[in-house]
């Protein structure tokens, strides 16, 4: 089988960064409210700046497939064009459509000529998922080159006038109009951007990094969904889809926002996250000393020290001076975070051959995690 490299890298965040005061004013407050969850939510979460794909009056400046497009081209030059590309694979969590797929939108862009397409959905994890179907074409001999994204644009889903009817509908039952936490909490969380990875079946001249093994584990057999959206949670903690909903039940009961159950993500995040770690260090025979960079997506720096905590109390401590993250000054980008943080890696010029780089990908939708082994050539 072939060997696989990431070879390139490349960004695209759209517009200029919006800082934690500016948000409220960029999505609008709920009611003409602000919001009471806000502060406590930036100050745990501890993202200074994030991009969204909206301008000052909340109007769209770039959907999902533009984003992904962006990046995309970032990874151009005159030794690789759009049309070399012979596989693209792409992950998101909020395509522009619920068909076609996200994938497909993205090459209805390009123009280029047919080729192959993978789309990979989910939460964070299909970033990886998408990661892996590139990886695994190439190393197959299937492909000489595939192209990989990880792209969200989650602002216009968080806007306030998503939630206006529900607010209606809370005043005319004399309840009072505040959205559920479950909904608010993640309007401070998310933001918008989109990267990309090249995957070629030989180095290049500049840093190049070899994917070594690829490796994923769902807990959905024993855990109830923490994050969703298209439908709501029962009593009993099933899922009741938005097609089982009335239309206007899609609006008065916000059906298509974004949602999570922090009781649940609290509860199971870590402690599975730590049990998938070791079992793929174990199945692949390598040590914390095996790790020269730890590139964990979290979804908050809440999350961090309880993190470390636990790896050092299951035998699997990593030093914190291995650990690189940008969730502070680039937010959380879902799918894409991932990207992000391998291609500010690879740019930064800090890698040096023979490194060792591990990714760890979180997802709360119903509790998947993602690992890649990377090595510099």
């Amino acid at each position: 089988m072939s060997k696989v490299y990431i070879t390139k890298s490349a960004k695209f965040l759209p517009n200029a960064a919006v800082s934690n005061d500016e948000m409220e004013a960029k999505l609008g407050k709920i009611d003409n409210k602000e919001s009471k969850a806000r502060r406590i939510v930036l100050r745990n979460n501890g993202i200074k700046q994030r991009y969204y794909a909206i301008d000052n009056e909340g109007i769209a400046t770039h959907n999902n497939s533009d984003l992904t497009l962006e990046s995309i081209k970032g990874l151009c030059d005159e030794q690789f064009t759009l049309s070399d590309i012979e596989v693209l694979s792409c992950g998101t969590s909020t395509p522009d459509h619920l068909l076609p797929s996200h994938a497909a939108m993205v090459h209805g862009l390009m123009k280029t000529k047919s080729i192959e397409l993978n789309s990979a959905s989910g939460v964070c994890c299909s970033g990886m998922s998408a990661l892996k179907y590139g990886y695994l074409s190439v190393k197959a001999g299937d492909s000489n080159n595939a192209v990989c994204t990880g792209s969200e644009r989650v602002s216009s889903w968080m806007k306030a006038d998503r939630f206006e009817a529900e607010v209606d509908s809370l005043k005319e039952l004399e309840q009072t109009p505040i959205i559920a936490f479950k909904k608010d909490f993640l309007r401070w969380m998310l933001s918008d951007g989109a990267a990309a990875l090249l995957l070629e079946d030989k180095p290049r001249e500049t840093t190049s990094l070899e994917i070594l093994w690829m490796d994923a584990y769902s807990y959905a057999y024993e855990l109830e969904a923490c994050m969703y959206a298209g439908g709501d949670k029962l009593e009993d903690g099933s899922l009741k889809p938005w097609s089982d909903y009335t239309a206007s039940e899609w609006l008065t009961e916000s059906v298509f926002s974004l949602k999570q159950d922090v009781k649940v993500l609290n509860e199971n995040i870590l402690g599975r996250g730590v049990d998938s770690m070791r079992q793929t260090m174990e199945k692949h025979n390598i040590t914390p000393a095996d790790i020269d960079y730890f590139l964990p997506h979290v979804s908050s720096h809440y999350f961090v020290d309880n993190l470390y905590a636990m790896f050092a109390e299951a035998g699997l401590e990593i030093t914190k001076d291995k650990w690189f993250m940008n969730l502070k000054r680039v937010g959380n980008v879902g799918s894409a975070s991932i990207y992000l943080m391998l291609e500010e890696l690879m740019n930064s010029g800090k890698l040096k051959s023979g490194d060792r780089i591990m990714l760890s990908v979180p997802e709360s939708g119903r509790f998947s995690y993602a690992y890649a082994y990377l090595k510099v050539v």
